[in-house]
C-alpha cells in the first residue's frame, strides 16, 4: 500500500513534486511524487512522506544524495565578491564573443576584403567551436580545486590572444590567433567564471547567473563603440591593443574575487600517481556518459542549438544591416543597442524564473519568441528601418534572457558538486554543432543578396525553434505536462 502522508498547511502553499516511477513489491510500477520528498521503509512498504512549501520555491530534479542546502548563503559579503568577481571576467570573456559582429564587419571589408563570406565566417565558427570544447579543459580542475589557477593561466591566454590578433593581415592568421588562442582560452574561462556562481547560490541561481552575465552584454555594448571610435582614430591594431589590456584589466579583478565556497567541494584524497592525477584532469573532463541521461542530452542538444542561432546571428547581423543600405556606423550602432537591452533580457527573467516561472518554463518561451521574432519581423520586414531598429530591440530582450539561462539549467538537474563537469561536458554537443553552422551560415549568405540572407534568417530561426522544443521536452521528462514552476 502506498501511503502519502499530507501536511495541512496554509492555502497559498503548493506541491513541490516531480514526477518519479517508484517500485514497489513485485515489481509493479507506482507513480508518485519525488522531488522535495522524502522516502523510508515501512512494514507495509514504501512511504513517500510529502512536505508542503510556500509557492514560489523552485521544483527541482531528485537525486540519490540530498544536498545540503545549508551550504549556500544565499548572500554575503564573500558570495557577493564572488558575483563581482564573475561580472568582471564575464565582461572581456563574452564581451569579445558579443561583439563578433564588429570585428568581423570590419576585416571583412578592410583586412579580408579580398575572402569570400563563407571563408571569413570560418574564423568565427572556429572560435565558438574552440570556445565550445574547452569548457571541459577546466570543468573537473574546477570542482575538485577551484577556479583560481585556470583563471589566471586563461586570463593571460585570453589577452596575448588578442595581442597577436592586432597583427593580423591574411585569413590564416586570424584563424591562428583569434580563433584558437582567444577561442581556447574562451572556454577555459567561461567554466570556473559560470560555476563559481552555483556554489553560493540556489534558490536565487537564476538571478544572481543573469547578474553576472551582464558583464557580457555591458562588454558587448561597451567594446563595439570602443572599437569603432578607436578603428578611424589610431587604426585596427592598435585598436586591438587597448581592448586587450582593458580586458587585463578585469581579468586581473576576476582572478581574485571569483572564488568557489569551499564548504560545497567534495571531500578528495591525494592522488598516488603522476598517471592518476592526469587521468582525473583529463580524461575526467570528458564524461560522455552523462549523455545516457535523456534529461541531461536534450538540455545540452537545446542550449546547443539555440546559442547557436543566437551566435549565427549576432556574428552576420551587422553585414545584414548593411546589406540592407544601413552605414557601418548604424550597423554598430544596433549592435551596441542591442547588447543594451540584453541587460534588461539577463536580468528580468532571471528574477521571474526564480520568483515565478521557473528556469525551464522561461527558457522555452523566450527561445521560442526569439524565433518568432526573426521569422515575423526581420525575414518580411528587414529593409524597413523602423522594424530593424524594432528587431533588434527585442531581439536582444529574448536572446539575452535565453542565453543567460543556460547555466542554470544545466544546474537544475545537476548536483553543485559535479556542476562543473557536466556544464563543461554539455559544452562538447555545442562545439560538434557549431563546427558546421556558422560556415554553413556563411555559405547560405553567399555573396550577401538579400534572398541569400533571407534562407540564413530562416535557418537560424528554425535551429532556436528546435532548440525551444528539445526545452520542453527535457521539461516534461522531469514534471510531464502539468503546469508547475520548472
Amino acid at each position: 500500500m502506498l501511503r502519502l502522508l499530507q501536511l495541512k498547511e496554509p492555502a497559498k502553499t503548493a506541491w513541490k513534486t516531480t514526477r518519479q516511477k517508484l517500485r514497489y513489491g513485485d515489481d509493479s510500477p507506482l507513480w508518485g511524487a519525488s522531488s522535495g520528498s522524502k522516502l523510508r521503509h515501512a512494514a507495509d512498504g514504501v512511504v513517500v512522506e510529502q512536505t508542503l512549501e510556500p509557492w514560489p520555491e523552485q521544483t527541482t530534479v531528485s537525486f540519490d544524495e540530498e544536498e545540503d542546502q545549508t551550504e549556500f548563503p544565499e548572500g554575503g559579503l564573500h558570495a557577493y565578491l564572488a558575483l563581482l568577481g564573475s561580472f568582471m571576467g564575464l565582461l572581456p570573456v563574452w564581451g569579445v564573443t558579443n561583439s563578433l559582429g564588429a570585428l568581423e564587419g570590419y576585416i571583412a571589408t578592410h583586412q579580408l576584403a579580398s575572402s569570400s563570406s563563407s571563408g571569413v565566417s570560418w574564423i568565427f565558427s572556429i572560435y565558438l567551436t574552440l570556445f565550445s570544447s574547452s569548457c571541459v579543459l577546466t570543468g573537473a580542475y574546477f570542482d575538485r580545486n577551484g577556479g583560481f589557477v585556470p583563471l589566471c593561466l586563461g586570463s593571460l591566454v585570453f589577452v596575448g590572444g588578442l595581442l597577436a590578433t592586432a597583427n593580423c593581415t591574411t585569413l590564416w592568421q586570424f584563424i591562428l590567433s583569434f580563433s584558437v588562442v582567444t577561442g581556447l582560452a574562451t572556454g577555459a574561462l567561461t567554466t570556473p567564471l559560470i560555476g563559481c556562481i552555483a556554489t553560493w547560490f540556489s534558490r536565487k541561481r537564476a538571478m544572481a547567473t543573469s547578474i553576472a552575465t551582464i558583464g557580457g552584454s555591458l562588454g558587448g555594448i561597451v567594446f563595439p563603440l570602443m572599437l569603432k571610435s578607436l578603428y578611424g582614430g589610431v587604426g585596427f591594431s592598435w585598436a586591438m591593443r587597448i581592448l586587450a589590456f582593458v580586458c587585463l584589466g578585469c581579468l586581473s579583478f576576476a582572478c581574485i574575487f571569483a572564488r568557489v565556497n569551499e564548504s560545497t567541494k567534495p571531500v578528495t584524497t591525494d592522488f598516488h600517481s603522476l598517471s592518476q592525477k592526469t587521468r582525473y584532469y583529463f580524461l575526467g573532463s570528458f564524461q560522455l556518459s552523462y549523455f545516457k541521461d535523456l534529461k541531461y542530452l536534450l538540455t545540452t542538444a537545446a542550449f546547443s542549438l539555440a546559442e547557436n542561432s543566437i551566435m549565427g546571428t549576432n556574428t552576420f547581423i551587422a553585414s545584414y544591416a548593411m546589406a540592407r543600405g544601413n552605414s557601418e556606423g548604424q550597423a554598430f550602432t544596433m549592435i551596441t543597442v542591442s547588447n543594451a537591452v540584453q541587460i534588461l533580457g539577463r536580468y528580468i527573467p532571471g528574477y521571474i524564473s526564480d520568483k515565478y516561472a521557473g528556469r525551464f518554463n522561461t527558457v522555452v518561451l523566450m527561445s521560442l519568441l526569439t524565433g518568432v521574432l526573426n521569422l515575423v519581423l526581420l525575414l518580411p520586414f528587414g529593409g524597413n528601418s523602423k522594424v530593424l531598429w524594432t528587431y533588434m530591440v527585442l531581439y536582444g530582450f529574448t536572446s539575452g534572457s535565453v542565453m543567460s539561462l543556460t547555466a542554470v539549467c544545466v544546474a537544475q538537474i545537476s548536483r553543485t558538486r559535479d556542476f562543473g563537469k557536466r556544464y563543461s561536458t554539455s559544452y562538447l554537443l555545442s562545439a560538434v554543432m557549431t563546427l558546421p553552422i556558422i560556415p554553413v551560415c556563411g555559405v547560405l549568405i553567399g555573396r550577401g543578396t538579400i534572398a541569400e540572407y533571407d534562407r540564413f534568417i530562416v535557418f537560424t530561426s528554425v535551429l532556436i525553434l528546435i532548440g525551444s522544443a528539445s526545452y520542453f521536452a527535457a521539461r516534461y521528462l522531469c514534471v510531464g505536462f502539468r503546469w508547475c514552476k520548472f
